[in-house]
């Protein structure tokens, strides 16, 4: 396939709003590209380089040669090019990198300039979510979608699950499990004002888990090899010596957990989120010990480390050869409390009605806890997906959102970026909706991080309002939901303030303005 039929399908998916119509674009495309081209084809179409380091920066794309007149460039001529870019190291590699990146940029035609740019840069904004990329390959490939999904969500390879139903079809796709050491999309919550609400979405009986304010990881081990990775599947092993400890001391040979890990002060309550995070952040050295995993991951007993956190786990998707995601809840958590020791498990209780699980929740809160999660116990573990199966209550209503523009400060602020613009997801186009903005809640810690942070995202620089790239969350704690005509969702946040900066979502996990709606319209989020 041309490079340009590839790079017209993206500027004809961000020009277009509906979603089928993006879905058919994507098809399209997918099923115009060669056998051999699947792969790297559907990963430009998702905006991901095959080659993950390409040594490519921002200033090597800031001055471009100018364009060709006429297109010569393929699919696979482009790949070919990136590879030998990426594997250009020792001397003179700075040299070397910029003149093939000025060949493959001075090959290529304005329109295939615009996508090679934004593939190194990793700005493909064209509203291709996976979402979508998923649809189109089921509707390439003639398969049912929700095989492509899963297949995407145990695999995490779009362009992999792309040649596979190109080529086995549903049968390829169904060869797709969970491998031990490769982390999945965790299962999410919804969220509800009370624990009533939760129970209505659930049903009972319901298990009712306390929500703590930890990290969430994923464990994987396999033998004495032991991976530890976040909500948004970064590797953090290393960091992490205590749960690297206790995974390796349980009594199995596979296994890979879901759950949380927290700082506690010396009473064994929860310190704040922020320390945890700041402890979380800190590598592990092996200076500490002579011990070293064979993935390369200091290993430090948890009682000589100073910043250890505590693991508390709540689900088990493998134990010892057994995939275990598709059987109800209460299977995986039995077989968990079989291998895990009840000091290492979150807290749950099993409940009949609305005011058995008040009082978890209440004790939950009293415990200086987050809330709790209410889980139906009949559900699969549905990986990567946000459904009905498990509901997150806590006591003040919190949203992920994404900063769209940042405003100079005044005053004490003066010369830091201050007030932000908040927006939701609108999951139907891609883009963000602004709710408002806030200045509440900033230390002057913040305040300077976010002013560095947003310098580095800024695309547009005014006077008074440096508009960003919209890609970091943070957590906006509020007092209610309002109808508003002055923000173009029809609603705007009341008494919004600054919880926390998510480094572990991305802007495609933020809570979408369909979630805002409900909130103001005082029904259950779904």
């Amino acid at each position: 396939m041309r490079f340009l039929d590839l790079a017209a399908t993206s500027a004809a998916v961000a020009a277009t709003t509906g979603r089928r119509a993006k879905v058919e674009l994507l098809a399209d495309a997918l099923r115009a590209l060669d056998l051999s081209e699947v792969s790297v084809g559907s990963g430009y179409l998702a905006g991901e380089l095959r080659q993950r380091q390409t040594g490519v920066g921002w200033a090597s794309l800031r001055d471009l040669p100018p364009p060709a007149a006429e297109p010569t460039l393929t699919v696979t001529a482009v790949d070919a090019a990136i590879d030998e870019i990426a594997a250009v190291h020792g001397p003179g590699s700075q040299a070397r990198r910029r003149h093939l990146l000025a060949a493959l940029l001075g090959a290529a035609t304005a329109d295939e300039q615009r996508l090679l740019v934004d593939l190194f840069r990793g700005e493909l904004r064209q509203g291709a979510q996976a979402g979508l990329l998923a649809d189109a390959v089921a509707k390439a490939a003639e398969v049912p979608v929700t095989a492509v999904r899963r297949a995407l969500l145990l695999a995490g390879d779009l362009r992999a699950v792309a040649l596979a139903a190109r080529t086995g079809g549903a049968a390829a796709l169904a060869g797709f499990g969970l491998r031990v050491g490769r982390p999945l999309a965790p299962m999410l919550a919804q969220s509800a004002p009370s624990v009533d609400a939760a129970l209505q979405a659930t049903g009972v009986p319901a298990v009712v888990d306390v929500k703590l304010d930890g990290i969430r990881i994923q464990v994987h081990r396999s033998g004495d090899d032991v991976a530890v990775f976040t909500r948004s599947l970064d590797e953090i092993t290393a960091r992490l010596p205590g749960v690297v400890a206790a995974v390796r001391a349980l009594p199995v040979r596979d296994v890979v957990l879901d759950g949380e890990a927290i700082g506690l002060d010396t009473a064994g309550r929860p310190l704040p989120f922020p320390q945890t995070s700041s402890r979380a952040a800190r590598r592990a050295t092996t200076a500490a010990t002579g011990v070293t995993s064979a993935s390369g991951a200091a290993d430090v007993a948890p009682l000589a480390e100073a910043t250890a956190l505590t693991p508390y786990f709540f689900d088990l998707l493998h134990l010892d050869g057994d995939d275990l995601i598709d059987l109800p809840g209460r299977q995986r958590w039995a077989r968990l409390a079989d291998v895990v020791d009840g000091s290492l498990l979150v807290g749950r209780a099993e409940v009949e009605d609305p005011e058995q699980a008040g009082a978890v929740f209440a004790a939950a809160i009293d415990a200086g806890q987050e809330g709790v999660v209410v889980k139906s116990p009949d559900a699969p573990y549905d990986a990567g997906r946000r459904g009905t199966a498990w509901v997150k209550v806590k006591p003040r209503h919190t949203l992920d959102l994404v900063v769209l523009a940042v405003e100079w400060g005044s005053g004490r602020r003066e010369g830091w970026l201050s007030n932000l613009h908040l927006g939701a997801r609108d999951p139907r186009t891609g883009e963000f909706v602004m709710l408002g903005k806030t200045f509440k809640g900033l230390t002057d810690d913040l305040l300077r991080w976010q002013t560095e942070r947003f310098l580095g995202l800024a695309v547009e620089r005014g006077d008074w309002v440096v508009r960003v790239r919209p890609e970091q969350v943070v957590e906006i704690a509020f007092d209610g939901v309002l109808a508003s005509t002055r923000y173009p969702g029809g609603v705007a946040l009341r008494f919004a303030r600054v919880l926390r900066y998510r480094d572990d979502k991305s802007a495609a996990e933020a809570d979408t303005i369909d979630t805002v709606r409900a909130l103001h319209a005082g029904r259950p989020t779904d």
